[in-house]
């Protein structure tokens, strides 16, 4: 089988796994009238993703369905092979599997080096039949960006900058699908804005592989201790949709074939009355 088709945009938003189900299919349905290429849904630290993918299969026709990520240490790669197996055919054509190795301290003492769980995952996929192209990886540095080109469809890098996907690019060579995360913030106030990017970032900069990666992108250790302007910048598009789609051409521009935006809107998950408003908005100015 080949790549999935997910067009340039589409809308990262766990709000459809993990908000409530029947306005989560609603909404999902909306996106996919919109004509959002993908829509793509988190994985995290449970083993329950499959179900949602095909839950949102169920309610859309035309966008492709993918993971940000689906966990390697809560899945066995048999497992999953044999669940992508059984799903018909015009499913499997609209299915994106972003697979990741998490995080150490999320993990705890199964924590392996991120590579070498990495390459056993993707053997055992190999072996069970899986098809590769319709798999990525969830990659930040050198390497695991390297091995996203070598093994599976490309990379999914995850709170990144222009200046990485330009980085990820060049790893990859033409011909790879890069596919970044891309944070919005459509709030013009910026004390409003700053407190949104702050809360959406808290847990992120205590993991070392993002912390890492900002380094690699010049960010100083104080500068993401203190969660400063410059590096909430460089990872948010903050402002109106004119914004976000300017970001978006900055992507593409450094090689990106496909930007996932994801709406930072706070409140509690799955505030459709708040989302759905902002996506046509991004709709309208993106597509």
């Amino acid at each position: 089988m080949s790549v999935p088709a997910v067009g340039k945009v589409g809308i990262w938003s766990l709000e459809l796994r993990f908000g409530d189900k029947a306005q989560a299919n609603e909404a999902a349905a909306e996106l996919d009238e919109l004509g959002f290429g993908a829509l793509w849904i988190p994985g995290g630290v449970d083993d329950g993703v499959p179900a949602d993918v095909e839950r949102l299969l169920g309610v859309t026709s035309r966008a492709t369905i993918a993971t940000g990520i689906i966990n390697m240490w809560r899945h066995r790669p048999a497992d999953l092979a044999a669940w992508f197996a059984a799903l018909p055919d015009a499913h499997k054509a609209r299915t994106l599997l972003g697979l990741g190795v998490s995080h150490g301290p999320i993990i705890g003492e199964q924590w392996g080096k991120p590579l070498e769980v990495a390459r056993a995952f993707l053997d055992g996929l190999a072996a069970a039949g899986m098809a590769m192209d319709q798999t990525c990886l969830a990659a930040l540095g050198p390497r695991m960006v390297a091995l996203s080109g070598e093994r599976t469809a490309g990379a999914h890098p995850y709170l990144v900058s222009p200046e990485h996907t330009a980085q990820a690019r060049a790893i990859l060579g033409p011909g790879k699908l890069l596919a970044p995360e891309q944070g919005v913030i459509l709030e013009s106030d910026p004390a409003k804005a700053r407190e949104l990017a702050v809360g959406a970032l808290a847990q992120y900069r205590r993991l070392p592989n993002y912390r890492n990666n900002w380094q690699r992108l010049a960010f100083s250790e104080a500068e993401i201790d203190n969660l400063d302007d410059r590096l909430l910048h460089a990872l948010f598009a903050i402002g109106d949709a004119g914004v976000a789609a300017a970001r978006v051409a900055e992507h593409l521009k450094a090689g990106a074939d496909h930007v996932c935006l994801q709406v930072i809107a706070g409140g509690p998950v799955g505030d459709f009355a708040v989302l759905r408003p902002q996506w046509r908005d991004l709709a309208k100015a993106l597509l």
